[in-house]
Parts: C-alpha cells; sequence; structure tokens
C-alpha cells in the first residue's frame, strides 16, 4: 500500500498548512511543464487529494476492509481534478501554465468606429489545411499595440493573440478616451449665438450649442461622446469651433459695421 505521508514527506501528524505547503513545493519540482516524471506528479496529486480532505484522510488512516484503504477505485490511477491545482498554486500558475500552451499570432487593423463601438469581427487564419474563419470580440478601449490573446481558437487548438493596429483618422484625433475634431460655424454664429450639427464617432447625429460672444477657436466639450477605456468608460468628445467670414453681406449691414467701427 503506498504510503501518502511518505509520498509528501511528511509525519503523520502534519497540520493542513504543513500538507499542502509540502504539496505545493512538490508540485512545482515534478511538475511535467517544467520536465518532471508524469507518474511521480500523479502519486503526488493522489496523495493530496487524499490528505487534504478530512474525511478522506480519516478513511485512509483508520483502512476499511472494503476497498483500497475504504476509497474503492481511489489510487494512482484515479484521475485528479486539475482545478484544485489551480487553486492551490492560484493565478500566477494560470498565467504560466496558459503561457506555456502553443501560441499563434497574427494583426489585425481596425477603426477608432471599431474602438468606440465593440462587438465581433469575422478573420481569416491559416492552418495546415488552408484558410480558416473564426470570430472574436473586440475588446472595450483598445489601443494602437495592443496584444489580446483568444484562448484556444488558433491552428492546432493553440491560442491566438492578436495584436491590434489602429488606423490613423482624418477627422478624429485621439487622446487616451478623449476624442477631438473640428467644426466650422460663420461669425454671426459665434456672435450671436446658434447651434451647429455634428456626427460623433459613431455616427449619432448631435445639435450642439454655441453660446453667445464665443471666441473663434474655443472648443467645447460634449461628455460621453468619446471612446471607451478599458473598464467601459466613456470619454468625451471635444469640438473644435473654426469660423468662417459669410460670402454676402448686405449694404445696410456693411454700413452698420463701418459706423461701428469709426466710434
Amino acid at each position: 500500500m503506498i504510503n501518502y505521508y511518505n509520498t509528501l514527506g511528511i509525519a503523520k501528524t502534519a497540520s493542513q498548512d504543513e500538507i499542502k505547503k509540502a504539496y505545493r513545493k512538490l508540485a512545482s519540482q515534478h511538475h511535467p511543464d517544467k520536465g518532471g516524471d508524469t507518474a511521480k506528479f500523479q502519486e503526488i496529486q493522489t496523495a493530496y487529494a487524499v490528505l487534504s480532505d478530512e474525511q478522506k484522510r480519516a478513511a485512509y488512516d483508520n483502512p476499511s476492509p472494503f476497498g483500497q484503504n475504504g476509497f474503492g477505485n481511489q489510487g494512482p490511477g484515479q484521475p485528479f481534478d486539475f482545478d484544485s491545482i489551480f487553486n492551490i498554486f492560484g493565478a500566477n500558475f494560470r498565467q504560466q501554465h496558459a503561457q506555456q500552451r502553443p501560441q499563434s499570432r497574427m494583426s489585425l487593423w481596425i477603426t477608432l468606429h471599431d474602438v468606440a463601438v465593440g462587438g465581433q469581427r469575422i478573420i481569416s487564419i491559416g492552418t495546415q489545411n488552408g484558410t480558416q474563419e473564426i470570430q472574436i470580440d473586440l475588446p472595450c478601449g483598445l489601443d494602437d499595440g495592443d496584444n489580446v490573446r483568444y484562448q484556444g481558437i488558433g491552428p492546432n487548438n493553440s491560442d491566438l493573440i492578436v495584436g491590434f493596429r489602429i488606423h490613423p483618422d482624418k477627422q478624429w484625433q485621439r487622446q487616451g478616451s478623449t476624442l477631438f475634431t473640428d467644426t466650422t460655424a460663420n461669425v454671426w454664429q459665434l456672435i450671436t449665438g446658434n447651434k451647429v450639427n455634428v456626427v460623433d464617432i459613431r455616427g449619432n447625429k448631435l445639435e450642439v450649442v454655441i453660446p453667445p460672444m464665443t471666441q473663434p477657436g474655443t472648443t467645447l466639450k460634449i461628455k460621453g461622446r468619446g471612446l471607451p477605456d478599458k473598464t467601459g468608460v466613456v470619454g468625451d468628445m471635444m469640438l473644435r469651433l473654426h469660423t468662417r467670414l459669410p460670402t454676402a453681406i448686405s449694404p445696410e449691414l456693411m454700413a452698420a459695421i463701418s459706423k461701428e467701427l469709426d466710434q
């Protein structure tokens, strides 16, 4: 009969903390991904599965005549729940284990509109059997150069790592989640106050109020019309006002302006 205490190198009176500490050390040393022996690693797993459970440990310490140590088919060949390993080693182990899986990489160009609305995208990847189309989700708030891992969807079930590139946009300039754009208003709209019609990054039509006596070059903030950040919070849209002169002015108005300038 296998001595699970000897397998973990602990005394029969070991506490649960001592059992866990011994398991973590041995599992790390003998993990197959680190060049360890699979059979030895399985023995360590089985020993820990029994001794870390108070009921199983009590049954092991007080053997039953039915089955091996009262566990029936429980033994070195019994499948082990790998989730328990991940719970022991924590998030770092999960990350290391994921990094050890096969990886494939590709670049994907998207637009600022894609960054704003997210959604799904059908992409083509090369496989041994040709080209395969798969669907991916675009995360919120992507930045140029961001890499996103899509687990198990690459060729041969590899993790697909997509490097996102964002096309420059002639209309929009980005600063984090804030978007800057320009619009033109005539001088009378700036003087008297008026409304201008603009379209945001998502294609929504907006009516923006210009306050009276607004100076040329003023920037107006439209809240919540920018890009989402990586937490989903949407930034602002900054509208820079440029001025154009009217193409036709009545003689009466020209006379009034001249009179005002002469004073």
